[in-house]
């Protein structure tokens, strides 16, 4: 689904939503229960699209895991409802690239210790990458905060590797990241809401939305 770059989004006023980021959000980019949907058809792709083979989901933290969450949830509905089986288990990295709006030179990467189980096994990427395609155009064009992570997972030999994002970010660049998996594409914005964050705050928020200047300055470090 791609939102266009004119896009107004949805008024506050018609959503629910925590009291104290009252004043610190420009309008609603995409409601919770869209996100909900378009989740579970996802799921469904990637169910078809896996065939038989046993499933380590990979979650990148902190914003990935409530996509990550929402996302095994539904294939194990499908799974449980359908004549198919199938296994899978969790594990989780975390990835520093950025302080405040910015990217910062170096990415760091934490967890994941015992990633040699992947070898031989399906391997499903499941990240929200629009934390990393947020920042400058390097990161945005080359997508270089996700070749350093798959490059990582690479050498321990999966059987297959794929990548589910729930936003990608549009660039005009033809060397950009694209996951084999994501449900919205969209303009370029600094969103939170649904566990992404601004300095840890706004994981609570279950629209994702569009913070405004107030409330990059209120909760800037």
């Amino acid at each position: 689904i791609q939102i266009s770059d004119n896009w107004p989004g949805y008024s506050l006023d018609l959503f629910t939503y925590p009291q104290h980021y009252y004043g610190d959000l420009e309008y609603v980019l995409i409601p919770h229960g869209i996100i909900v949907d378009r989740t579970e058809r996802l799921a469904k792709d990637i169910m078809q699209d896996i065939g038989d083979n046993d499933i380590v989901v990979l979650c990148v933290l902190k914003g990935g895991y409530k996509f990550c969450a929402d996302l095994v949830e539904h294939i194990k509905n499908l799974s449980r409802n359908s004549e198919r089986f199938i296994s899978m288990k969790v594990d989780f990295v975390r990835l520093k690239s950025y302080h405040n709006d910015q990217s910062m030179q170096d990415m760091q990467i934490m967890g994941g210790d015992d990633l040699s189980k992947l070898t031989g096994k399906v391997s499903f990427l499941c990240v929200l990458l629009t934390l990393f395609f947020m920042f400058y155009k390097d990161i945005v064009g080359t997508g270089r905060t996700m070749k350093v992570l798959l490059n990582n997972i690479e050498k321990y030999k999966p059987k297959m590797i794929k990548v589910a994002s729930l936003l990608v970010k549009r660039t005009s660049r033809p060397d950009g990241y694209r996951p084999d998996y994501y449900g919205f594409e969209i303009p370029d914005l600094f969103v939170v809401g649904y566990a992404l964050d601004y300095n840890e705050h706004f994981r609570d928020l279950n629209h994702i939305c569009v913070i405004n200047d107030h409330g990059k300055a209120k909760y800037r470090v």
